[in-house]
């Protein structure tokens, strides 16, 4: 929808962080929230989002009686159910949208299957979203990969993404980058938290360092970006960090030493010995 459209009903099926994210930023820019659903309709997440966007908190099955789109940000193992649970609730001509990265539109086929007569997307934001309130105020500038009906492209417009199409055979492959991208550079500065306690140094002391390197990546791009012991060859300074470092954390720091050498074309069978 674009900015002079008019205020369209939504439900949302799912009021986890993602699912908040998206219910908010919607309610921000005009859409009208009709209801929220989750595994139970007194749960206590489902019951808190319902009393903030003032609708009521209903089963899944009466989810999309007045709904013009209907949101599952359910797991990904329970898209399928739950869109089958809906459908009879549904309005013709009503869009319904999953918000999964890995998952295809197959996991809508039962909506289509029962209900001709509506449409089918996804939208998954390329987005750290660990809660709804900030999660709400990230949504803007971020990239999303959308698919199904045009009318997922222009909510995505609407919530100011930039949305992007991925072939159903590349999803699990994209979203595995995105995993790598996000949760696994959340688990890599765990292992800076840790290595840097035992020195007796904060992690906020290296978050100067990672921006500035991330900034690198966004200007110059990985290859050019590398930095270190790695970058200039020097294996003996590596050797010393495997050394030093505490054996729970060997591992780790190797195998990333190996993708920094990948990135560097680097085939050097001296760095391949060093013990880990």
């Amino acid at each position: 929808m674009d900015a002079t459209s008019p205020p369209r009903a939504f439900a949302l099926v799912g009021p986890g962080r993602a699912g908040r994210a998206i219910a908010l930023a919607l309610a921000d820019r005009d859409w009208r929230p009709v209801a929220v659903a989750g595994r139970r309709a007194d749960a206590p997440s489902t019951q808190d989002l319902a009393a903030r966007l003032d609708v009521p908190a209903v089963d899944v099955a009466d989810a999309g009686h007045d709904a013009d789109v209907v949101v599952i940000a359910t797991p990904d193992s329970a898209i399928a159910d739950t869109a089958a649970a809906l459908a009879p609730s549904l309005r013709a001509g009503s869009l319904v949208i999953h918000l999964s990265g890995a998952s295809t539109l197959h996991e809508l086929d039962g909506v289509l299957l029962a209900r001709p007569d509506v449409e089918i997307g996804s939208l998954h934001p390329l987005q750290a979203l660990p809660s709804g309130d900030s999660g709400r105020g990230r949504l803007a500038g971020s990239w999303c990969a959308v698919d199904g009906s045009p009318r997922v492209e222009r909510i995505a417009l609407t919530l100011g993404m930039r949305p992007f199409r991925v072939r159903a055979e590349d999803r699990v492959r994209y979203h595995a980058a995105a995993c790598v991208a996000s949760n696994h550079l959340v688990a890599l500065l765990g292992q800076v938290e840790r290595l840097a306690a035992n020195a007796g140094v904060p992690l906020e002391a290296f978050l100067p360092l990672v921006r500035g390197t991330v900034e690198n990546v966004a200007e110059l791009g990985p290859v050019a970006a590398l930095t270190g012991p790695v970058a200039r060859g020097d294996h003996e300074t590596v050797a010393r960090h495997v050394d030093a470092l505490p054996p729970r954390e060997r591992d780790a720091y190797m195998a990333l030493v190996r993708e920094a050498r990948r990135l560097a074309g680097q085939e050097d069978a001296e760095l391949e010995g060093t013990r880990a």
